[in-house]
């Protein structure tokens, strides 16, 4: 995904602060689990995540491809931790556990997915980046690919941070 200008600050995170993340994006969020969405890396500038590909998630049974609501809520929820993961590298001064309870505010206004091609693979890579994070609202750009590399879905969110 190519960079914008940097939206938030380059900052190293404490193992707290991103098991903390894993943890609600992966356990205490239960949607999350019913996807499958393993968080791979949490930074500043961007997040990484994978979904694996399995029967409950087909859409299309012919063709063995994943179901649109699958992209588009993985989207969702990487774009949400990439807000959180901005909002924690801004306030570093704060200790990590405060910065995980700003999760609490945290709510989609806005999403768009451009579906650009079909979603058949083994596994998927999602890519989720801040553009801009205001005091109020976050603008965050995803990406959506094949265990090859290639691109099949984009999206766009803005979320609620106060």
């Amino acid at each position: 995904m190519k960079k914008a200008a940097a939206a938030v600050p380059a900052v190293e995170f404490e193992d707290e602060f991103v098991v903390g993340l894993k943890r609600i994006f992966e356990e205490m969020i239960v949607f999350n689990q019913v996807l499958g969405l393993k968080i791979q890396s949490i930074r500043a500038d961007g997040v990484r995540g994978r979904i694996d590909m399995r029967r409950e998630l087909i859409g299309h049974y012919s063709l063995n491809r994943i179901h649109g609501g699958v992209i588009s809520a993985g989207l969702d929820a990487m774009g949400g931790l990439a807000v959180m993961a901005a909002i924690g590298a801004r306030h570093m001064d704060e200790d990590p556990q405060q910065r995980l309870n700003r999760f609490g505010k945290l709510g989609t206004i806005d999403l768009r997915i451009d579906y650009l091609r079909p979603g058949i693979s083994d596994h998927f890579e999602l890519r989720a980046d801040v553009l801009r994070l205001g005091s109020r609202v976050a603008t965050t750009r995803m990406e959506f690919l094949g265990a090859d590399g290639k691109l099949l879905s984009t999206g766009s969110g803005a979320y609620i941070v106060s």
